[in-house]
Formats: structure tokens, C-alpha cells, sequence
């Protein structure tokens, strides 16, 4: 696989790239992260070797991000070329409780903020950037929906939200005439593999496409950082933000430098990089269609950018799997295979984010519902 090879993402005709390019790093307002010039070299440098999804957000480095990404993109001419993607949802004005959120109003007001930072006049994937827990789930869909009929936006999606809403937002527009949802933006990696209790069978059920986001879980699975005890050390975000409790960055633990040390040992015996076998195990799971980078130097985004050019041989990704298998808890220990077998009768495949789809249905990459290769 290759950068230049497109997929359509979930059940849309928009073609991305397998890699997807991060713009959180554009921008060094949160203590961390590249300059403009070295973030114009990046976005180039991604260009270069046909990459054409860009993913940014109206809150990345203080709208810094946008701007970056939005003038890069003008000067270039290569508005029609790329997959521009943004978000909404933060809270832009504290102590304003309509400057943040998933409501139709605040929805607008991020849209415009958004377009005038980019410099441009629709958005090609319009994500909501994290369930607000208030909103109702048909003010979202009304307000999405209208957006693409306006020609605001041309497709929506949502990113860190649960399950059970993603599924309930898509059958609401599917009863109604709506435009659906087309993908997924979630966390997800070998430290992170939560998503495969319920987010990846609805997408592959739904017809989704995933993008995960912290493939290197900020940088951890790049083995840059040396344990002390069960804390770590290193130059590098997680050492930067060591306070900010934000439970995304909280990494190190036990368990994490287990499935690091395995990691470890198989980037040794296949000759590659950490993060390119992280990235690599990523990008080629079930249902994901296009893998979020994330860099703030053109070496790392190079090593990057190389990470599909192989595969994990069967028995070393199988290794992987078992040293980062999520604990099976309630109740999804009743869809696994013992269970299962309790059930029917009969030994059966039983639940797993790997099932077969129906035959009749098309498929995303090899396992997922809904999508094109484009060579």
C-alpha cells in the first residue's frame, strides 16, 4: 500500500488517502509542536507523495492551526486537489455557553470561523469533535444536514462519541431522508483498543470509515521514552504535558510498557522503526480506512510516511494482538466463543471487530463495509 492509493471513505464517493495528515502539531502556542515554516514543509512534503487528506480543527494551537493549513492551501492552488477536514465542538469564549457545543447555533458560529481561517468556502468533512453529552441527537443531524444542502460542508462525521449515538444519528437520517454520517474519527492503537468493542462492528455494519487518531499514542509507542519505575522520560509531548491530566496522555503504566517491549522486540526482528510497526498494525486493522499522522519534524514525518510499505508478518502480528488484547469484561464476554458455544449448540465464530461481513455486501479495504480502492 502507498500513500497515493485512495479509498472512498464509508459509503461516500470521497477518496482519501490511507494516511491522513494531522495538523494538531501546526503551531507552537500550546508549548509544543512546529513552527510555520516547518509546518509548510510538512504539509509539502505529505503533497509530494500524494497525500490528499488534511485534518485540522477550529481550537488546534488557538486557530493557528486553520490558518496554516488554509494558506498553505492557496498557495499551492490545490483547494479541488485536497480533502479538507475540520472540527467543531470546543469552546472558543469562556463563559459563553453558546461558544461551544454540538447546538445548531454554536454549530454555525464554528463553521464561519472556520471558513474565514481556511480561507475557503465549503469544508469537505465536517467532524464533530466530541459528543457534548446535552445536545439532542436530531438538532445535530437537522443542523449537518442542512449545512451539506447549503453547500457549507459536503460530508459530516463524528469523532469521539459513543456507539450507541453514532448509531441512533445514522438511523435518524437514514428514516428521515437525511444525509448520513459517512465516518468515524477515533483514538486507536495498540495501547487504545477499546474501539473494538462496538465502534468498529457498528461501522462495518453502518458502512462507516474509521480514522484513527494517536496511532503512537503521543509518541509513547515511538519507544522514545525510558521507563522509571512505571513512569517514563523522554523529549517529547508526553513529557511537555506531564500535567495537564489529560487521560489521553496518561500512558505511563504497566500494562502500556508490557505491549512496548513486545513491540519493541518485533520492530528489531523485522528491521523497522517502532512507529512504523505501530502505524503499520493501525492503518491495516479492520475498517480503518485512513490513519491520522501526526509530526512536528519532516524526519518523523517521513519514517511516517513509509510505515504502509510493508506488512507484519502473521505470527509477529499475532504476538501484538495478545499483548495488547483489551480485558473482556461485561458484557461482551457473552458474544465471545465460549458463550456463544453455550448458545447454539455448536462451535461458532462468535462476536469479534474481525467478523465477516454478509457476502451481498460490498467491502472497505478487505474486511469493512462501503468503500472504493483507487489506484
Amino acid at each position: 500500500m502507498q500513500v497515493n492509493e485512495y479509498s472512498t471513505l464509508g459509503r461516500s464517493g470521497l477518496r482519501v488517502s490511507p494516511l491522513c495528515l494531522g495538523t494538531m502539531t501546526f503551531g507552537t502556542e500550546w508549548g509544543w509542536g512546529a513552527e510555520e515554516s516547518v509546518s509548510r514543509a510538512l504539509f509539502e512534503r505529505y503533497i509530494e507523495q500524494g497525500g490528499n487528506f488534511i485534518d485540522t480543527a477550529d481550537g488546534y494551537t488557538g486557530g493557528k492551526s486553520e490558518e496554516m493549513v488554509g494558506k498553505f492551501i492557496a498557495d499551492r492552488a490545490l483547494r479541488d486537489r485536497v480533502v479538507l477536514a475540520t472540527k467543531f465542538t470546543f469552546n472558543a469564549e469562556p463563559g459563553n455557553p453558546n461558544a461551544g457545543g454540538n447546538g445548531r447555533k454554536n454549530i454555525y458560529r464554528a463553521l464561519h470561523g472556520s471558513l474565514r481561517r481556511l480561507k475557503t468556502d465549503y469544508i469537505d468533512l465536517y467532524w464533530l469533535h466530541a459528543w457534548d453529552t446535552i445536545t439532542p441527537v436530531e438538532e445535530v443531524v437537522s443542523t449537518l444536514n442542512d449545512l451539506v444542502r447549503e453547500g457549507k460542508i459536503r460530508h459530516y462525521g463524528f469523532s469521539d462519541t459513543p456507539a450507541w449515538y453514532v448509531a441512533r444519528a445514522y438511523t435518524l437520517a437514514e428514516k428521515e431522508g437525511k444525509d448520513r454520517l459517512i465516518a468515524l474519527q477515533l483514538e486507536y492503537s495498540l495501547v487504545e483498543r477499546n474501539i473494538e468493542r462496538e465502534h468498529i462492528p457498528a461501522a462495518q455494519e453502518l458502512g462507516l470509515g474509521i480514522c484513527p487518531w494517536s496511532p503512537l499514542a503521543s509518541g509513547f509507542l515511538t519507544g522514545k521514552y525510558k521507563r522509571q519505575g512505571n513512569d517514563g522520560k523522554g523529549d517529547g509531548r508526553l513529557e511537555k504535558t506531564r500535567e495537564s491530566q489529560n487521560p489521553t496522555l496518561l500512558r505511563f503504566n504497566q500494562k502500556n510498557w508490557e505491549i512496548l517491549d513486545v513491540l519493541l522486540q518485533i520492530s528489531s526482528q523485522i528491521g523497522r522503526p517502532a512507529a512504523q510497526v505501530a502505524l503499520n498494525w493501525v492503518a491495516t486493522q479492520p475498517g480503518v480506512t485512513s490513519t491520522i499522522l501526526g509530526a512536528s519534524k519532516l524526519n518523523q514525518l517521513e519514517d511516517n510516511l513509509r510505515s504502509i510499505e510493508f506488512s507484519i508478518p502473521a505470527e509477529l502480528r499475532q504476538r501484538l494482538e495478545q499483548a495488547s488484547a483489551p480485558e473482556s469484561t461485561h458484557p461482551y464476554v457473552f458474544f465471545e466463543r465460549f458463550i456463544q458455544g453455550m448458545i447454539h449448540g455448536a462451535k461458532v465464530q462468535g462476536w469479534s471487530p474481525r467478523r465477516v461481513l454478509p457476502a451481498e455486501q460490498p467491502a472497505q479495504h478487505e474486511e469493512a463495509e462501503g468503500a472504493e480502492k483507487i489506484a
